[in-house]
């Protein structure tokens, strides 16, 4: 059987069924084929479950010093079932939302493995797309006039480290745990290892971090990633960085050992289990790219400005393209996609405009050029940062480490770069992205009117701060 539509969509995760979400709005015909669960990665192994258990552990870890703010509360305890419960609640509500999106844009979804087929009698170029179906009823072919990949990208792990999902996990692994172990070893000190040390340890277990960069969060300004390292220590993490891990090492017994070269010496790391963190590679395998003329660079579709691959009527967004590989930025990237489908020409996207998350305790939040890119790029800068310390809202959150600060060009006052590592401030964020995309000064925000006494205060302050104007310094 074959059905003919104007938009078919390889990958129902975020990026993928907002691009469908679009393409109905502008009038195409759309299906989805997904062989999961509509919402990908990001709603059943990713942004969502990790940020509700990181939710559970912040409560737990906030609990225990309830004394701090007047609150007597004896032998609390940790039933780690009711937190997973609770993650597989909230995913389960999110999935039925999206599930009613696509039926109130009148989208199908096809549950199956879909594969992109050369020139065939259905059309004279490759994009017939062959769906192979979960239920195990016969390949339905689906005849499109454009395509979008959207299939995503899965946990990497170490050359020679297997997953086993008993000793040696990743996130997906881990965001299945029924219980929690007493210690763990991060291989990984990026953004979804620095998430999961802090999540752990604020569970109560003992952690271990390895990092081969000199920093943990390397993509982050170099003063984040320092004031982060200090706090993962005061918290009680072990964050060991310049440390290449040695998968051959690897014993197994009643827990584990690993080795890493740290500063000249072999050294050797136990634990009873091992989360590795390393990133992400894209799931560019089995889809039929071998049918196309589609172009992979370094495990990564190539597309231009518009997710265009070479085959022009082929569009690939999210983590199969790499880049940011971000939920909001595959949604954006799927919007574009759909847009320049249907002749609506839209504008090519800014990367250094995207906010960037760590749901860590504390959070980091960012966006735009950090100061080492900046004056990399050949900008003569001037920064302004103010502490948490100052700001009345932190203390009273009980919650005062951190600091936001801004990164300025010295000429034009324009506002490079945005960065804050404190309280909520990845809901703070929104406020210095929209600034970038105003292409706002810091007397601009500076002069825009920040409530007291709120969190936002301290981003007011760092922009009088450029100038050696803080008011509360």
């Amino acid at each position: 059987m074959s059905k003919e539509y104007d938009l078919v969509i390889l990958g129902g995760g975020t990026g993928g069924y907002v691009a469908a979400i679009r393409a109905s709005q502008l009038g195409l015909k759309v299906a989805v084929v997904e062989k999961g669960k509509l919402g990908g990665t990001c709603l059943h192994a990713g942004c969502i479950p990790s940020k509700a258990l990181l939710r559970s552990a912040e409560v737990y870890a906030t609990t225990k010093r309830s004394e701090e703010f007047g609150v007597i509360a004896k032998d609390v305890t940790l039933d780690f079932q009711k937190v997973q419960d609770r993650k597989n609640k909230i995913t389960d509500q999110l999935f039925k939302g999206v599930q009613h999106l696509m039926k109130q844009g009148k989208i199908d979804v096809i549950e199956g493995i879909g594969r992109i087929l050369g020139p065939s009698i259905f059309s004279p170029m490759p994009g017939t797309i062959s769906v192979e179906m979960n239920n195990g009823e016969e390949n339905e072919m689906l005849i499109p006039k454009n395509v979008i990949i959207a299939t995503g990208s899965r946990p990497r792990s170490l050359p020679g480290l297997e997953i086993d999902g008993d000793y040696v996990l990743t996130s997906d692994e881990a965001l299945q745990m029924d219980s929690l172990p007493k210690s763990i070893v991060i291989v990984g000190g990026g953004v979804i290892g620095i998430e999961w040390a802090s999540m752990l340890n604020d569970f109560g277990i003992e952690v271990t971090v390895l990092e081969y960069a000199n920093r943990i969060l390397p993509t982050e300004d170099h003063e984040i990633s320092k004031e982060m390292q200090r706090l993962m220590k005061k918290k009680g993490i072990k964050v060991v960085t310049g440390a290449k891990v040695l998968p051959e090492s690897l014993e197994k017994g009643e827990g584990i050992t690993i080795q890493a070269e740290h500063k000249g010496e072999t050294k050797s790391f136990s634990a009873e289990k091992l989360l590795v963190s390393v990133g992400r590679q894209a799931n560019v395998e089995n889809i039929g790219l071998e049918n196309t003329e589609i172009i992979v660079e370094k495990g990564y579709i190539a597309t231009n400005e518009f997710f265009q691959t070479k085959e022009s009527h082929i569009y690939a967004i999210g983590d199969v393209i790499g880049g940011l590989q971000l939920a909001h930025v595959a949604s954006h990237e799927g919007i574009i996609a759909v847009e320049h489908i249907a002749g609506e020409n839209p504008i090519p996207m800014d990367y250094s405009l995207v906010s960037k998350c760590v749901y860590s305790n504390p959070e980091v939040a960012s966006v735009g050029f950090t100061e080492e890119e900046a004056k990399e790029k050949g900008y003569t800068v001037k920064v302004g940062k103010f502490n948490f310390r100052a700001i009345g809202k932190a203390l009273v959150f009980g919650e005062s480490d951190g600091f936001v600060k801004l990164v300025v060009d010295e000429a034009t006052e324009d506002l490079l770069g945005v960065h804050m590592i404190g309280p909520h401030v990845t809901d703070m964020i929104s406020e210095a992205g929209l600034a970038r995309v105003l292409d706002a000064t810091p007397w601009e925000v500076a002069h825009t009117i920040h409530p007291h006494p709120t969190l936002s205060e301290a981003i007011g302050e760092a922009a009088l701060a450029v100038d050696g104007k803080a008011i509360h310094a």
